[in-house]
């Protein structure tokens, strides 16, 4: 949100002294929403299932490899990649601390 300026203050200023003026109540403030950001274990859950997620983009690439290049280099690396879903579950399976005395 961006500052008025000293013409748009002094038009709401001459508007709310009409509106007293004429008897009615001054319109009210706008109220500026927080925006809230995902808490923490919302943020791990999220970061977990991307993981995932980009692990089975990983395998079904490794999947569709035709034989022949089945034992590139390449393919040894997606291999190493795909080592890493034990991790991502493990992450996904730990038990986060809930914080301010409710463990």
């Amino acid at each position: 949100m961006t500052a008025l300026s000293n013409a748009e203050r002094q038009a709401r200023y001459k508007a709310r002294l009409r509106a007293l003026a004429a008897g009615a109540p001054p319109p009210a403030p706008a109220r500026v929403a927080k925006v809230r950001k995902p808490s923490r274990p919302a943020r791990w859950r999220e970061a977990i299932a991307t993981l995932a997620a980009i692990l089975d983009e990983y395998q079904a690439w490794r999947d569709r490899l035709p034989e022949a290049i089945g034992s590139t280099s390449m393919a040894e690396r997606l291999d190493e990649l795909l080592e890493l879903r034990d991790l991502v579950e493990q992450l996904a399976a730990a038990e986060l601390p809930k914080g301010f005395g409710r463990d």
